[in-house]
């Protein structure tokens, strides 16, 4: 029981560290703002602006959040090897490709393609996985 507890929870917090990663993305704040417009225009309710502007105030701290959630995930992904490696790499890259920093901004389109290869490795690693699973399944 404690050990499914502490499972959980260490799944919740690799998840929270995504979570944070993706809100400190601009570009991602910004499509979920045209998102929520275009759900409500369906809805006959129109806006102006961007309802979800207030998060590009936190964005540094939300990404620090998410880096150290993601710091400590690694840990206990080293100490325990009870988390999933390939969703660690995919945190990894979604917090590359959303770095928040104005100093870098010039190099943000090289986070962006680092972080979606970083991301697309994850995926492509947890789909080998699940298909090499499967075929040991079929195999017995």
């Amino acid at each position: 029981m404690v050990k499914n507890l502490k499972e959980r929870a260490i799944g919740a917090t690799g998840s929270i560290s995504g979570i944070a990663s993706i809100l400190g993305s601009w570009q991602v704040c910004h499509n979920i703002c045209l998102g929520i417009i275009a759900l409500l225009s369906i809805l006959g309710i129109t806006v102006v602006g961007m309802p979800l502007v207030f998060l590009t105030k936190i964005a540094v701290p939300l990404w620090s959040i998410a880096v150290a959630f993601l710091i400590i995930t690694a840990l206990l992904y080293i100490k325990k090897k009870c988390i999933s490696k390939n969703l660690i790499i995919l945190n990894a890259g979604l917090i590359i490709a959303g770095t928040p920093f104005q100093s870098v901004e010039s190099f943000r389109v090289l986070f962006w393609v680092f972080g979606g290869i970083i991301v697309i490795l994850a995926i492509s690693l947890f789909i080998k996985d699940k298909l090499t699973k499967k075929g040991a399944k079929n195999e017995k």
